[in-house]
């Protein structure tokens, strides 16, 4: 049973790093490319559906992150998933202190409503999220090589 946990906390975790890179590297410089205000009305749209889900990800990686740690507490390997597991809190602070404030004004902009410095706002939204997707690829890494 704690071997199918591992795998299916590993995977969770890999996928969540494969969204939040693909948002950071791919979605973003697409939707910046845009033409007119195509971009900022993609970036609102992404911050209220990924916004919905997100937390549930983290939270839900988080937890299964710990509870492997407690269930395989006497195997090798359990101070790495205790270290992807501080990762990954380091993440939801992350996200709590400086990326949700931001997500939480942009996702109701609007072209007649959003504030001058909206693209300033959004380019400082990135900065945080790159060293956000840094910390969830070390993470992950850290709970695969747990699993070897």
């Amino acid at each position: 049973m704690l071997n199918a946990l591992e795998v299916f906390t590993t995977v969770v975790v890999g996928v969540m790093v494969g969204v939040e890179f693909s948002v950071a590297f791919v979605i973003n410089r697409i939707l910046d490319a845009l033409p007119e205000d195509s971009g900022q009305l993609g970036r609102a749209h992404g911050g209220r559906m990924l916004g919905a889900v997100m937390p549930v990800w983290y939270i839900g990686s988080l937890v299964l992150a710990a509870v492997w740690a407690i269930a395989g507490w006497h195997r090798p390997g359990t101070g790495l998933v205790i270290a992807a597991a501080a990762l990954l809190i380091l993440s939801v602070i992350m996200s709590i202190l400086l990326l949700v404030p931001i997500n939480n004004r942009g996702k109701t902009w609007t072209p007649e409503n959003r504030p001058e410095d909206w693209k300033e706002q959004m380019n400082r939204w990135d900065r945080f999220h790159y060293a956000r997707v840094a910390v969830l690829i070390a993470a992950f890494a850290l709970l695969v090589a747990a699993l070897t």
